[in-house]
């Protein structure tokens, strides 16, 4: 028997629904193994379709139809069709009409996390993206927008608190030992930002006072027990709501705002109409159970879902295609808001970071797609970076050519004109041209092309005529489905900097203006002359990462030195000290970092450190060297990942011998006094406290080694303990494993820290990386139902060892693949993301990637496999 493959979505196929839906009523009566759904919905044909007199067809899988009626009437079996995944009524009034359903679910059973179902006793919903037909039947797309009434019964004693969208309007009893609760949303919405929760839960309250006057009632719901850990995220949706208020106007439009955190959840989080939904890692936290990096992340996590109430809501997705429209913009969003609220420069590399670690392999291999795709075979498969990440570059980038405050205009144009409507990646990009009088025609290429763009600079200097020209020329290269690119509009921060160190100005010929510091490439090869250059300047190009590219140059070693200690751009003091340890480890591979080009490096990181007016954060940045899959990336093609390691590490040691005398001042003057705070000068103390120990261990392996014990003995908090233990297991050594044994001690039986645990295990370096994985897959503290914890590992693994997964002997490879076979059945969605790890092998040896093949291929002959997991295997193994 031949499978069939599935068949892709096109966006050229979009059109609207036959019938649209108004007004929808929900009565829940909850039980794990049977919950009863009757569904009361409002239509009417649709005057913007074409399909007059069409058959009714509504979305559904995994729900049991009982009954179903039109305006009151009860229809025979002949009167309509059930299938897997559709109930079609071929004739309906032309007319408006009254349809209801009585419906069945098991949200027990239901391990894929999507529709309803029950995590540690709570009932709880997933509907984005198309979770909600697992419900009810429906129009199951977001151009469906209706206002929402839902009736929610339950047991008292198991469910005291019944939770939906909206505002409550009524509770009371509903029989012996049952209760109830009327939530009514006022705003029209999408099924996929419905949401209900009920069960045990404990919870903190507060208010906000919004611009206008008017109070909010806040909550958070968590499980019972961790209500004590909830005090930072109240504290941080109330800086969001503060801050979306005073940078863009918007004030939040009901009368509550609650957060429901769950363990079981495939997601970090949910903008549902006022019951956000999170993942518990991005709410819970205190200084013994939390790091730095969860306290920033959970500050972020909830503005980015916070924010998503005027960008995703008020707002949404024509269709899916639009992803980026609501995802891109607010994760621009919250990222201006981290920067607001900590340091602008420090959070602008962080997320840089992020994009090349995550994005820009996605763009540079089979998964590579557009940030607005023109097709998918499952949905869930295009929440990437490149939606996420990418899409948030190029609102930046808008930002860039127009100029904040006519950004700022733009956006209160794109809320005025499109509040409550279903909008297209053009209706935010026509707002952003009306607003500022640009012409954005080229650059919404963005949107429809994939790829890293390629700039190459060529600067000349002229002493006799006192000019630099500097020669651009931007090359993308062909993708799948994309193999001829056109030129984008690529906006580039510049600066010439002058052997004082500060900046010349900038007189570029042709404008008529002095001291423009951007210059915009719009042809494939472009000049710019600057005149009046007394002295040879020092090129500083797409300063602050003006643009998502990929620049080389032809600058020298020596100017990238330079740079590190000059450049007033931090971005690009950070990127010149990347660029100069990228080399450094090319240079090392099979060989010895060269000693003189070391000591340089190291007296420029030196300066860096032993500058009081440096910021600590940025200091600890410095000392991260690129990673071993950016170093396997720019080797292009037949990477060996353990010569790879093996040079990154000599590196690394040669660094830490250099510097020892600043690392130990260092380690010595960042000793914590007093109680921990999570606020941004402790937060950069202690990240440079903890580059400072990785490098210490590599530089003196017994000291370090005796440095990080010497920590968790007894740390002064989380941040400590993961810091230091995060250093240790970079080092293969017996110590490392009794420090896993004893953290893993102390932590038993709070979930969140042993996925912590995990996770630091599956980064374990050495040669049986893999073995360690598979041992723990079958650890008493790991399910395969929960998908943190398989995040925790595997993904882990396939993401951030490198050489573990790579391994020559294909081990690596085979722990993920059966990873993925086994999820397949449990949970296709977290299944297909942990298959994305395969995406690297394109850039390793042959060996290597004949490996990862033969396991691409095994996935492949699974019987039954999901569409989820079908889609990302069959495009990584065809390339």
């Amino acid at each position: 028997m031949t499978r069939e493959t599935p068949q892709p979505v096109l966006l050229g196929d979009y059109r609207p629904v036959p019938y649209r839906i108004e007004t929808v009523t929900l009565d829940f009566s909850l039980d794990a193994g049977n919950t009863r759904v009757v569904s009361r919905m409002r239509l009417m044909p649709n005057p913007a379709s074409a399909e007059r007199g069409a058959a009714l067809v509504l979305d559904g899988e995994l729900i049991s139809l009982l009954r179903v009626a039109v305006n009151g009437t009860p229809l025979e079996h002949d009167a309509y069709m059930v299938t897997e995944s559709s109930l079609t009524i071929p004739q309906v009034p032309q007319e408006p009409f009254t349809l209801e359903m009585v419906t069945t679910c098991n949200p027990k059973a239901n391990t894929s996390l999507t529709g309803l179902y029950v995590s540690n006793g709570v009932f709880c919903t997933q509907c984005e993206a198309q979770g909600f037909r697992r419900i009810t039947y429906f129009h199951d797309r977001p151009d469906v927008m209706a206002r929402y009434s839902v009736r929610v019964e339950a047991n008292l004693d198991s469910c005291p608190v019944l939770l939906s969208n909206g505002n409550m309007t009524e509770t009371g009893g509903a029989g012996p030992g049952r209760h109830y609760a009327i939530w009514d949303d006022p705003f029209p919405k999408p099924c996929y930002l419905f949401a209900l929760v009920a069960g045990g839960l404990a919870a903190i309250h507060d208010t906000f006072t919004t611009n206008s006057g008017r109070t909010v009632k806040l909550g958070i719901y968590v499980e019972q027990g961790k209500q004590d850990r909830c005090a930072w995220a109240m504290e941080a949706l109330k800086a969001s709501m503060r801050w979306d208020e005073q940078r863009f106007g918007r004030e939040y439009d009901l009368g509550i705002f609650n957060i429901v955190a769950v363990s079981d959840f495939n997601m970090g989080a949910m903008e549902n109409k006022g019951l956000n939904v999170f993942n518990d890692k991005y709410i819970l936290a205190l200084p013994e159970t939390a790091t730095d990096v969860d306290y920033v992340n959970i500050e972020a996590i909830i503005a980015h879902e916070y924010f998503h109430n005027w960008t995703g809501n008020r707002i949404t997705c024509r269709d899916w295609f639009q992803l980026c429209l609501k995802e891109g913009l607010t994760v621009f969003r919250d990222q201006e808001f981290t920067s607001d609220l900590r340091s602008r420069a420090v959070k602008r590399i962080a997320d840089v970071k992020t994009l090349r670690a995550r994005q820009f392999p996605e763009d540079g291999g089979p998964l590579a797609h557009p940030a607005r795709p023109s097709s998918y075979i499952e949905i869930n498969n295009f929440y990437t970076p490149t939606v996420y990440e990418k899409g948030a570059e190029i609102c930046r980038m808008m930002q860039t050519l127009i100029g904040k405050q006519a950004f700022r205009k733009a956006m209160d144009l794109y809320f005025a004109r499109h509040d409550g409507e279903a909008a297209t990646v053009e209706n935010l990009v026509s707002c952003m041209a009306d607003a500022s009088g640009r012409d954005l025609k080229q650059f919404f290429t963005w949107y429809e092309q994939a790829g890293t763009p390629q700039v190459i600079a060529e600067g000349a200097y002229d002493a006799e005529a006192r000019t630099y020209t500097l020669s651009l020329e931007q090359m993308t290269a062909g993708t799948p489905g994309q193999a001829d690119k056109v030129p984008l509009h690529i906006p580039l921060g510049l600066g010439l900097v002058g052997p004082d160190g500060g900046d010349m100005p900038l007189d570029l010929e042709g404008t008529g203006t002095l001291n423009t510091p951007l210059i915009e490439l719009t042809k494939q090869k472009q000049t710019f002359r600057f005149r009046n250059v007394a002295k040879r300047p020092v090129l500083s190009l797409n300063r602050g990462f003006s643009a998502p590219v990929q620049l080389t140059s032809n600058s020298s070693p020596e100017d990238h030195l330079f740079l590190m200690g000059h450049d007033r751009d931090s971005f690009n003091r950070w990127e010149a000290g990347q660029m100069r340890g990228r080399d450094l480890i090319l240079g090392a591979l099979g060989t010895a970092a060269p000693k003189a080009a070391m000591a340089d490096f190291a007296a420029a990181l030196r300066r860096i450190l032993d500058d009081a007016k440096a910021d600590d954060a940025f200091k600890a940045l410095m000392l991260g060297l690129p990673s071993e899959s950016e170093i396997a990336a720019a080797i292009g093609t037949n990477a060996d990942t353990d010569t790879v390691q093996a040079a990154r590490d000599a590196v690394r040691s040669e660094l830490g011998r250099h510097l020892a005398p600043s690392l130990e001042r260092l380690w010595q003057s960042t000793v914590e006094h007093g109680p921990y705070r999570p606020d941004p000068a402790g937060t950069a103390r202690r990240s440079l406290r903890y580059a400072a120990l990785q490098l210490m261990l590599f530089g003196n392996r017994d000291q370090g080694i005796a440095l990080a014990l010497a920590e968790l003995k007894s740390p002064h908090s989380m941040s400590a303990e993961i810091g230091a233990l995060a250093a240790l297991v970079q080092i293969d050594c017996t110590a490392r494993q009794s420090a896993l044994d004893l953290f893993h001690k102390r932590h038993a039986g709070d979930h969140l820290l042993i996925d912590k645990w995990l996770m630091l295990n599956a980064q374990c370096a050495g040669p049986s990386a893999a073995q360690r994985v598979e041992a723990l897959t079958g650890h008493a503290d790991f399910k395969w139902t929960t998908p943190n914890n398989v995040y925790a590992l595997i993904a882990s693994f396939a993401s951030g060892n490198t050489a573990g997964f790579n391994a020559a002997d294909g081990s690596g490879y085979r722990v993920v693949a059966d990873a993925v076979i086994r999820l397949n059945g449990v949970n296709p969605q977290v299944a297909a993301r942990i298959a994305t790890g395969f995406r690297s092998c394109k850039v390793l040896n042959e060996a290597r990637r004949d490996a990862a093949r033969i396991e691409l291929n095994r996935i492949l002959g699974v019987p039954g496999l999901s569409r989820d997991v079908f889609e990302i295997v069959s495009r990584i193994a065809r390339d």
